[in-house]
């Protein structure tokens, strides 16, 4: 299966660090971002998951919820997060799935569906592609997803970025450039034409092309 942007996130019910979920009823009114792994007790992952505990407070600001997955049962979890607070200051405050039959991964396109085998015999190099970021709104629809190699950690720093342009693009009709940032000018949308964009934004705006119209960000 493969999932593209724009595509309703596949519902599941799964076991967690914080018990059992049906995941389009967890996620509710929320946006979510659900990050996977390949294996627990592994080094790049650890730094993710603590820098991902340290971060939630601004995922709440948003409005995001967070779950983890990986391929390991819950109890194995449990026991990694221990280390994860050791090592990084703080542990997992968000759930973290087990997936344990390879099912979640399976039907997000993470791993063949052929993929089978006792989980405690599968390695890491078995479940690289098990690495991938998916921001979900709350229309259930995927807004982003990022794949990423086993040795390079996730900016979460920039998937904070990329959920306030989703966020302000999905309430104004406006787009945001390269590198921008909260704060930062924005594009007028596409689809908008001059005698809308009058009434959308009276301040008015910087006409650099026809199609690039630059209009500060309007305030969500």
């Amino acid at each position: 299966m493969t999932l593209k942007i724009d595509d309703v996130a596949p519902d599941f019910e799964a076991e967690t660090t914080e018990g059992h979920i049906r995941f389009h009823e967890w996620i509710g009114d929320s946006w979510c971002v659900l990050f996977s792994h390949p294996k627990d007790f592994t080094p790049v992952c650890t730094t993710e998951l603590g820098t991902m505990a340290r971060l939630k407070p601004e995922f709440d600001k948003r409005n995001t919820k967070i779950i983890g997955l990986s391929v390991d049962p819950v109890s194995d979890h449990s026991k990694w997060a221990a280390d994860i607070k050791e090592t990084q200051g703080s542990a997992p405050n968000y759930p973290i799935i087990g997936d344990t039959d390879l099912k979640i991964s399976k039907l997000y396109g993470m791993l063949p569906a052929g993929a089978s085998g006792d989980v405690s015999k599968r390695t890491p190099i078995d479940n690289l592609t098990v690495r991938n970021v998916f921001v979900i709104g709350p229309d259930k629809k995927i807004k982003l997803i990022i794949v990423y190699p086993m040795a390079t950690g996730r900016n979460f720093d920039e998937i904070l970025r990329v959920i306030d342009s989703l966020q302000l693009t999905a309430k104004h009709k406006v787009a945001t450039p390269a590198n921008w940032k909260r704060g930062d000018d924005v594009i007028i949308g596409g689809s908008v034409s001059d005698e809308e964009a009058k009434k959308l934004f009276p301040q008015g705006w910087k006409t650099l092309k026809p199609y690039l119209r630059i209009v500060p960000q309007p305030k969500q």
